[in-house]
């Protein structure tokens, strides 16, 4: 089981779930995920439930390659008035906050997040104390560098040894920490400091992740992985995306991040009723 805190909600780890993405910032690579006012936030966010989205995971700070860092300060003003408004609007869905610092972490909890997914793993100060405390889940993925230059020089000698041995590392320093590993997931990071070629071994080798005992989440939605591979900008990659979800998925994902729910959640059902 996979325990997902938040109002007493629980997600058996026996079904895929599918994790929208809405994101409440000026410069996402993709921008149907990018919503500036109040009212479309909500029309979005509705949208995806009634398309069968499990988890809402709300960003203030675009994580593309090469962006720019907003301060905490600014993500706070960007992020929790959407939990909150979220909780507000939707009681009963599970919101997960998409951040790295502690002090989003915390007060996102208490307006109503029940997981904390950092692209860093809980690495900055304070963030893992935050998350200890509050009792939310957390997604631990792995990232080589920081996001502005993590693309600018990518080696591995054994990318899914390497990636396993640091979610490995991180998921122990969390049990240490107090955060007890059935409230964590793992996400292997596909296009985090990352080339195509390491990109597609980590996808065919996900399985080699399984055995550190915790679910897998993936964001594959729309990756710029896939413009090497089909040559097609982020607006026209939902086929890709879905191609990829699927292989996740068969390959033993738990939790796919998604910006096209709907075509998503049929994907998933799919390969999993494959791999079943």
């Amino acid at each position: 089981m996979f325990t997902l805190n938040g109002r007493g909600k629980l997600l058996a780890a026996g079904r895929p779930l599918i994790m929208g993405i809405i994101n409440s910032t000026p410069d996402s690579f993709y921008g149907g995920s990018r919503f500036s006012d109040d009212t479309a936030f909500l029309r979005q966010a509705e949208a995806m439930l009634q398309e069968g989205a499990d988890i809402l995971d709300i960003g203030g700070q675009s994580t593309r390659p090469g962006a720019e860092w907003v301060g905490q300060e600014e993500e706070l003003r960007r992020v929790v008035p959407c939990i909150g408004l979220l909780r507000q609007h939707f009681p009963e869905t599970f919101l997960s906050v998409d951040t790295w610092y502690a002090g989003v972490a915390q007060e996102a909890v208490a307006a109503g997040a029940g997981m904390v997914n950092d692209v860093r793993a809980l690495q900055l100060p304070g963030a893992m104390q935050a998350v200890a405390r509050s009792g939310a889940a957390a997604c631990l993925m792995h990232m080589r560098g920081e996001p502005e230059t993590m693309q600018l020089s990518v080696q591995f000698q054994d990318v899914v040894t390497e990636v396993r041995a640091m979610l490995a590392a991180r998921l122990a320093s969390c049990v240490a920490a107090g955060v007890e590993p059935e409230r964590v997931c793992l996400d292997p990071g596909f296009g985090f400091g990352k080339l195509p070629v390491h990109n597609q071994e980590l996808l065919r080798q996900l399985g080699a992740l399984l055995d550190l005992g915790r679910p897998l989440l993936v964001g594959l939605s729309r990756k710029s992985w896939l413009k090497t591979l089909t040559g097609r900008d982020s607006g026209e990659r939902l086929a890709g995306s879905l191609a990829l979800a699927t292989v996740a998925v068969l390959n033993g994902a738990l939790i796919v991040r998604a910006h096209d729910v709907g075509e998503t959640v049929d994907a998933v059902r799919t390969a999993a009723a494959l791999r079943n």
